[in-house]
């Protein structure tokens, strides 16, 4: 990038304008209020006016904030008529099959009132469904880096008439080693075009993407200074590995919650998870990469329309995915990456809500929370289980050192096999709290 300041670096409690004040069409305002949108979040009234200008914008928030409507909106607004343009006029990339469909959906739902198309393109599906839907000309595609370059490859997908590029959650992309897809798609793409790069953190392989394949990019900040959400509580507990369902069980009585995500490291984990709690609970399902598209497709519709409570899942869903009655967050196996925690954490407290996070520690994975800690500048509070305060029993204090854990797996400090604890009783959230230091 150019080095141009950031132009705002805003939180989404700062007073946003009125949709009507952003020079939108009046069916686009008909599409808002059908939506039920009364007014534009902050990065929506930031990025809005520039995306209509044709500028090149780099913004910058976390998931949950509105990105989706935000580049969606000024796309809607500028796309020609079918008779100007036989070809798609603006490509999405995303990270996940999950949050192509979500996309599309958000667009469509946008296009209420106008004859503007969208289609997603992304892998798990057959490719001949997709080429039939690419024939009817799409306005607007969103797609998957690898699925795109198949099309591209087999010459069912013409990106000579893009004039708009989007680059949704490009972290997680690099994360996952989508760079040198992305690099070609972009290299396919008409040189004079505008370029909107949306991710919720701008490391230097997100700054030299920019550089090279942006011109001039304004640059929007819409992250909070600290990276952890005000309004989620956020919990560990210390459990020894072969306990941690028994607590999980527990927990869930406890809390009773509306809907959760219960996160495990692999995929393995994930359902050997889901099949026990299955037998002990209603409205379980999870959610893993070697599930076919159309079970995980089924999962997020049954998940977003409530008849899913549990959702025990790898990270997945971890990015990029809005379900907004999630109301609680459970770590069974602490994330490898601090990042991870960011955005896991982030499925909850949506738009403002409240929301609680648990994370489960092993006693020998002491300085994996606090690697964490120190990421998000904040001390998780320990909490307690009634009955469960002789299952750990080297509890790190404060200041001392511990050794660092594997996997998700049993370490050399694994205490002996315990008798099954009886199913818990529902009991009120434990009162005492106590902070441990970095």
């Amino acid at each position: 990038m150019d080095g141009n300041e950031d132009l705002t670096n805003a939180t989404t409690e700062e007073k946003a304008a009125r949709f009507e004040d952003l020079s939108l069409s009046p069916t686009m305002l008909a599409a808002l209020k059908a939506a039920d949108y009364l007014e534009p979040t902050p990065i929506q009234a930031g990025l809005i006016p520039l995306a209509l200008e044709g500028i090149d914008v780099v913004g910058q928030a976390r998931t949950g904030t509105g990105k989706t409507a935000a580049f969606a909106i000024p796309i809607l607004e500028r796309i020609k008529p079918r008779r100007e343009s036989k070809g798609p006029q603006a490509l999405i990339l995303v990270p996940t099959r999950e949050l192509a469909v979500q996309v599309r959906g958000e667009v469509a739902k946008l296009a209420h009132g106008s004859k503007v198309q969208c289609v997603a393109v992304y892998g798990g599906k057959p490719l001949r469904e997709q080429v039939d839907k690419l024939r009817k000309s799409p306005q607007v595609v969103v797609g998957t880096p690898g699925r795109l370059l198949d099309h591209m490859g087999r010459g069912t997908l013409d990106l000579s008439d893009v004039w708009c590029v989007v680059l949704d959650e490009a972290d997680r992309m690099l994360d996952i080693g989508f760079r040198p897809d992305i690099e070609r798609i972009l290299r396919r793409c008409p040189r004079e075009r505008q370029t909107m790069l949306l991710s919720a953190t701008v490391p230097p392989p997100i700054q030299r993407l920019a550089e090279r394949y942006m011109r001039e990019p304004q640059n929007l900040n819409f992250s909070p200074k600290e990276l952890s959400v005000d309004t989620i509580d956020q919990y560990y507990f210390t459990v020894p590995h072969e306990r941690k369902f028994d607590l999980l069980l527990k927990l869930l009585t406890r809390e009773d919650p509306r809907q959760a995500i219960i996160f495990c490291r692999t995929k393995r984990g994930t359902e050997r998870i889901y099949q026990r709690l299955s037998k002990r609970a209603q409205g379980v399902a999870s959610m893993h990469g070697d599930m076919a598209q159309s079970a995980r497709d089924r999962v997020m519709r049954n998940f977003r329309e409530g008849k899913v409570r549990l959702l025990v899942a790898t990270d997945v869903v971890g990015r990029g995915i809005d379900v907004t009655g999630i109301s609680h967050i459970v770590n069974y196996d602490i994330p490898q990456f601090c990042d991870d925690y960011i955005h896991r954490v982030g499925r909850t407290g949506r738009m403002g809500r409240e929301g609680v996070a648990f994370t489960f520690v092993a006693p020998e994975q002491g300085s994996e929370l606090t690697r964490i800690e120190q990421r998000i500048n904040l001390l998780l509070k320990r909490d307690e289980m009634d009955g469960c305060e002789t299952w750990a029993p080297d509890v790190p204090t404060e200041g001392q050192a511990v050794l660092e854990g594997g996997d998700g797996q049993p370490g050399q400090q694994q205490q002996a096999e315990q008798p099954e604890p009886p199913p818990p009783p529902f009991a009120k959230r434990h009162q005492r709290r106590h902070r441990r230091a970095l």
